[in-house]
C-alpha cells in the first residue's frame, strides 16, 4: 500500500506529465497551421544593385569558389558595417539573432531593416523567441510593412509575460529550452555577417556597464550563398511562426505612432558615436578593397555550417545528429597536431570535451583555454557547470585563462564601458584551420540550441583570430589559472601582483551561490 503522500506525488506527476504532453500536441497541430509561406534566398545579378557591382568585380579577381572572409572584432565597427550593408542593400535583406534587444542599437538597426523595406527591399527577419517579451508591437509594426515580414523561431503562444506565459514554458520545458542561437546579417546575398554577436548595446560596446569581447566575419562570395541557404532551412522550418499568427490584432501601435517612435529613437541616438561613425564618409567600397581597412582573406576553404532547424525539435525522431555543427567542430579539435587554441565564454568542457582536450594535451599538442571569470561572467550558472573541470583540465596539461572583468576600451573604439565580459566563441588549430560563429564549448551549443558558424584553412585568418586570444590572455587582460602543490587553484596575474587562492573580485555570497549550483543536475542545460 502506498504511503498517501506518495501516492498524491505520483498522481500529480502523471497529470503534469500528462498536460506537458497535450500542450507539446496542441502546440505541434497550432505551429503546423500557422506555418507562413515559403520563400528562398533572392538570386544574385552582374551588376542589378550597387552591392552586385561592389562585390562581383572582387570575385572576378580570385579563383573560382574562392570566399572571402574578414574579421571583425570591435564594437562599433560591427554595428556599422551590419547599418552600412543594410543601407547598401537594393534586393534582399535577410537577419537571424538569438537577441535583438529594444535599446539604442537595436532600435537604430530595426530602423534600417524599415528604411530598407520602405525603398522596395524584400526584408525578412528572423528571432528566437526567448528574448522577445515586450516587443511585440514594435516587430508588428514593422511587419505590416507589405515589404517586411517577421517570424519567431520555437515561440509560446502567450505573448504577454507573467503567469500564463511561465506555465506554458513549464509545461513545453522538453521543447521551449532548445533554441535558435544562430546569427547572420545577409544584405543582397551578397554579403554577410556571421558571429557570435546578437544585436543590442553590449554587443557594440554601447553599453553603459558591461560590454561584451565578440567577433564576427564579414563574408563575401559562395559562403554568403551558404549563409542565406541556412536562412531559408531556418524561415520554412516547421519550428519557425509567423509573429501576425500569433495575434488575433496586429499592433497597438498605429503607423503614425510606430513613425513617431522611429523619429523619436534617431533623435534619442543622434548625438551617439554609432549615428556619428555612420554619417562619416561610406567607404565600404574602398574598406574592401586591398589595402584597406577590412582585410578580406580569400580561400576556397571558408565555409557557412550550421546545425540543422530541426535540432530543437523536442522529438527525437526528428533529430539528424550527423548533420549537427558539433561534429564539425570536434573534427576540427582532433586535427589539431601541435596546438588548440580555444575562447569559449560559456566553457563547459563535461567528461567527453575534458577528455578529448586533456588527451590532446598528453599526446603534445599545446592546449590553451581563455574563458570567463567568475567576476566577468555574466551567467553564473554556467560559471558552476566550469568550475569542477579546471583541476582536471589543468593536471593533464592544459593551459586554462579566465577573463578579468577589466575595461573593455581598445585603441580604435569609440567609448569604453566600465566592465567587459567575453562572448567570443573561436578555434584555432595549428596556426591554419579554425572557426568563428556562436558555438560555445558546452552541452547547450552541443544537444540543445541550433548553432551556426564559419570554418577556414588560411593561415593569415587564423593568425588574426589567434591575435584576439593573445590579447585577451595578456596578465592584464586574464589570470592564468594554475594548480599548487596541495592541488588547489591560483589565479594569477601579471608580475608582483596579489595571487588569489579564490575567485578572484568576488564576493563571499557570490562564490557561496555558485558553490551551491555546482551541486545542482543542470550541466546537460547549461
Amino acid at each position: 500500500m502506498l504511503n498517501p503522500v506518495l501516492r498524491w506525488v505520483l498522481i500529480a506527476l502523471v497529470v503534469v506529465a500528462l498536460l506537458s504532453l497535450l500542450a507539446l500536441w496542441s502546440w505541434g497541430r497550432f505551429a503546423f497551421g500557422a506555418r507562413g509561406q515559403p520563400s528562398s534566398a533572392l538570386p544574385t545579378a552582374a551588376a542589378a544593385t550597387r552591392l552586385d557591382r561592389l562585390v562581383q568585380p572582387l570575385l572576378d579577381r580570385q579563383a573560382p569558389g574562392a570566399s572571402g572572409a574578414a574579421l571583425i572584432h570591435e564594437g562599433v565597427p560591427a554595428f556599422v558595417v551590419r547599418a552600412r550593408t543594410g543601407r547598401a542593400a537594393e534586393r534582399s535583406l535577410d537577419a537571424m539573432y538569438y537577441i535583438w534587444h529594444g535599446d539604442l542599437t537595436g532600435h537604430l538597426l530595426q530602423h534600417e531593416l524599415m528604411a530598407a523595406a520602405e525603398r522596395g527591399v524584400r526584408v525578412r527577419l528572423l528571432l528566437d523567441d526567448m528574448n522577445v517579451v515586450g516587443q511585440d508591437d514594435a516587430l508588428l509594426a514593422m511587419d505590416a510593412h507589405p515589404n517586411l515580414e517577421v517570424r519567431l523561431f520555437n515561440p509560446g503562444r502567450n505573448r504577454a509575460g507573467g503567469l500564463r506565459r511561465a506555465l506554458e514554458m513549464g509545461l513545453r520545458f522538453v521543447g521551449f529550452t532548445r533554441r535558435m542561437h544562430n546569427k547572420a546579417w545577409i544584405a543582397d546575398n551578397r554579403l554577410a555577417v556571421v558571429g557570435g554577436r546578437n544585436v543590442g548595446d553590449e554587443y557594440f560596446d554601447a553599453a553603459a556597464d558591461t560590454n561584451f569581447h565578440d567577433a564576427d566575419l564579414l563574408l563575401t562570395g559562395p559562403a554568403v550563398t551558404q549563409a542565406s541557404a541556412v536562412f531559408d532551412a531556418f524561415w520554412n522550418s516547421a519550428a519557425v511562426v509567423p509573429l501576425r499568427a500569433l495575434h488575433d490584432q496586429g499592433s497597438r501601435w498605429t503607423a503614425e505612432e510606430f513613425s513617431a517612435h522611429r523619429q523619436q529613437w534617431q533623435d534619442e541616438a543622434r548625438a551617439s558615436p554609432w549615428v556619428k561613425a555612420l554619417a562619416e564618409r561610406d567607404d565600404l567600397a574602398r574598406q574592401l578593397q586591398p589595402g584597406g581597412a577590412l582585410t578580406m582573406h580569400w580561400s576556397p576553404s571558408i565555409r557557412v555550417l550550421s546545425d540543422p532547424p530541426e535540432k530543437a525539435s523536442p522529438v527525437a525522431s526528428q533529430q539528424e545528429r550527423a548533420g549537427w555543427l558539433l561534429f564539425d567542430v570536434m573534427k576540427l579539435l582532433y586535427s589539431a597536431e601541435r596546438d588548440s587554441w580555444m575562447i569559449s565564454p560559456y566553457f563547459v568542457p563535461g567528461e567527453t570535451g575534458t577528455l578529448l582536450l586533456a588527451g590532446q594535451a598528453r599526446r603534445g599538442v599545446q592546449v590553451r583555454v581563455l574563458t570567463n571569470s567568475l567576476a566577468a561572467n555574466d551567467v553564473p550558472m554556467v560559471h558552476a557547470g566550469y568550475m569542477d573541470w579546471r583541476a582536471p583540465l589543468l593536471r593533464q596539461g592544459v593551459t586554462l585563462y579566465e577573463l578579468r572583468p577589466g575595461q573593455a576600451r581598445t585603441e580604435r573604439e569609440l567609448l569604453g564601458s566600465s566592465g567587459a565580459s567575453l562572448h567570443t566563441k573561436s578555434f584555432v588549430v595549428d596556426g591554419q584551420r579554425g572557426f568563428v560563429g556562436s558555438f560555445n564549448f558546452d552541452p547547450r551549443s552541443a544537444q540543445l540550441n541550433t548553432e551556426m558558424g564559419v570554418v577556414f584553412d588560411h593561415a593569415g585568418l587564423a593568425a588574426e583570430v589567434r591575435h584576439l586570444f593573445d590579447v585577451g590572455t595578456r596578465p592584464d587582460s586574464a589570470w592564468r589559472v594554475t594548480l599548487a602543490e596541495d592541488g588547489s587553484l591560483r589565479w594569477q596575474g601579471a608580475a608582483g601582483e596579489r595571487v588569489w587562492t579564490h575567485e578572484p573580485e568576488t564576493g563571499a555570497g557570490l562564490r557561496a551561490l555558485v558553490w551551491l549550483l555546482s551541486w545542482l543536475p543542470i550541466e546537460s542545460q547549461l
